[in-house]
């Protein structure tokens, strides 16, 4: 009987190894002719999970014709493997489609706002899927044991408390969560949005349903639970559109002519490449005891050319008032204090 066992399962083995192989030359003949790009990263992804789907489901099937208790529990384990293989097929697929709309959503455009939120959502969604697709596999591979099922009032009061427990120990990862997916479907954060947090001034480079990552303008990654974007306050300069207005302050004695470096400003604003060419202004918006607060607003295209544009103006304005009008820098002139 040993050998009738070991023939049907290397039959078995084969036959779905060759099924798997012809499924392997058809996609590629396929491929050639329509959907070649879909269809070939589809057979890439998906080739190994697929073979093994089908070599553990026909040795699966060719030992119903056993029945013994040995082979009874070969063939559980069987079924167990063939839940998990299952699962990492369809995650697989799940994951191959998701890979295609994120190609398809193309970043690279002046006003990419909205591609951007379906980036955000549908990375989000990847990770929801997969944890889905886990989560339902390891529960199918626990009622495969009629243990499980039939002990009864017993086992659901020990469930219960360590379910108590179980979430009371998940409680901040559950928050991280849930916080992940209401930043993705309020659309209140996405990838790529230029943000201002903990004084820090950078992108959104990564967001996942616990934790969020932003690239720091000098190169630092600052990493975040999710719940501090709804709990905390934080500045969003592209939540509306990618186009930002940088600021520039001066602080300059009384004295100054403001006309002649709002025309200075002027100069400067409208000779940079930075500047998109929409909105400038020059104005006093404060003062001190000592010092009047100029301002200069200017639009750019983006964040990183608003930080440009912003460094260029000031070096520059500060070099034009040091060049003819050192005396009304900040400690241009000389105060002398005489205490008796």
């Amino acid at each position: 009987m040993l050998w009738r066992i070991v023939l049907s399962v290397a039959i078995a083995t084969a036959a779905a190894l060759l099924a798997g192989w012809l499924t392997g030359v058809l996609v590629r003949f396929v491929a050639r002719r329509r959907y070649r790009r879909t269809l070939t990263k589809l057979h890439e992804n998906c080739h190994k999970p697929f073979m093994a789907v089908l070599v553990v489901a026909a040795n699966y099937i060719v030992l119903f014709e056993y029945e013994n208790r040995f082979i009874a529990g070969i063939r559980h384990a069987l079924l167990l493997v063939l839940i998990v293989v299952a699962a990492w097929l369809v995650i697989r697929v799940l994951f191959v489609i998701e890979d295609f709309a994120l190609q398809r959503l193309n970043m690279d455009v002046p006003d990419n706002r909205r591609i951007r939120r379906l980036r955000t959502q549908v990375a989000l969604i990847r990770r929801l899927t997969g944890a889905a697709i886990t989560i339902i596999a390891i529960a199918s591979m626990f009622m495969t044991f009629s243990e499980l099922r039939t002990l009864g009032a017993s086992l659901l009061a020990s469930a219960g408390i360590v379910g108590v427990i179980a979430g009371l120990a998940a409680q901040t990862t559950l928050t991280n969560v849930f916080a992940g997916m209401q930043l993705a479907l309020t659309d209140s954060l996405r990838y790529d949005d230029v943000v201002v947090v903990e004084g820090e001034w950078g992108r959104i480079e990564e967001m996942t349903l616990t934790y969020v990552v932003v690239h720091l303008w000098d190169e630092r990654r600052l990493v975040l639970p999710t719940t501090y974007f709804t709990k905390t306050p934080f500045q969003n300069w592209t939540r509306h559109e990618t186009r930002v207005i940088g600021a520039v302050q001066l602080h300059l004695d009384y004295r100054a002519p403001v006309e002649v470096l709002r025309a200075e400003a002027q100069r400067v604003v409208e000779s940079s490449d930075l500047w998109d060419r929409r909105e400038w202004v020059l104005q006093v918006v404060d003062s001190t005891q000592l010092t009047m607060v100029v301002r200069v607003l200017a639009s750019a295209a983006d964040a990183p050319s608003a930080w440009d544009l912003r460094c260029e103006i000031r070096e520059k304005l500060i070099v034009f008032m040091r060049d003819n009008y050192p005396e009304y820098l900040p400690g241009g002139t000389q105060r002398v204090i005489t205490q008796e």
